[in-house]
């Protein structure tokens, strides 16, 4: 079992034993995606690697962001306060994230490296910005910035 899901697991105790029934039915679902994300990988015994857990509780994340945003539409702010609640847990999770000067220098050093000079190299330029930032930057922003310096 990876780091990152054995602390989720304690936190999942100390949510039981604390009685916080958000953070509760938060982990508990995570658990389940995660779980789910492996069995998908490799069957029922299968087990997911830190890297693969934080790609699972950033779909979650980028999930709540969605409804977020869709209740927000709808004018269903109870909703909104729930949703953004459980992204809060969920972010508790993730790695610190990139500053954007560190981005910058990340995706410029990558630019280099594959001589890119167009839009046609950006798969190239993205697998590398994305081994090199480790999760520490969702896949959204990393698209954007890299297609800005290569525009």
């Amino acid at each position: 079992m990876s780091e990152l899901s054995q602390q989720i697991t304690e936190d999942m105790k100390t949510a039981m034993r604390e009685k916080n029934t958000l953070a509760l039915g938060t982990i508990r679902m995570l658990k389940s995606a995660i779980k789910n994300a492996a069995i998908e990988k490799g069957g029922a015994d299968a087990e997911l690697t830190d890297p693969e857990v934080v790609a699972v509780i950033r779909r979650e994340v980028k999930k709540r962001q969605d409804s977020i945003e869709q209740y927000t539409t709808a004018g269903r702010m109870e909703l909104v306060e729930q949703e953004t609640a459980e992204m809060a847990v969920l972010n508790g999770y993730l790695p610190e994230p990139l500053s954007a000067e560190k981005l910058e220098e990340i995706i410029d050093a990558a630019i280099a490296e594959v001589g890119a000079t167009s839009r046609k190299e950006m798969g190239q330029v993205m697998k590398l910005v994305q081994d090199r930032t480790e999760g520490r930057a969702d896949g959204k922003t990393l698209s954007q910035a890299v297609m800005a310096k290569l525009a």
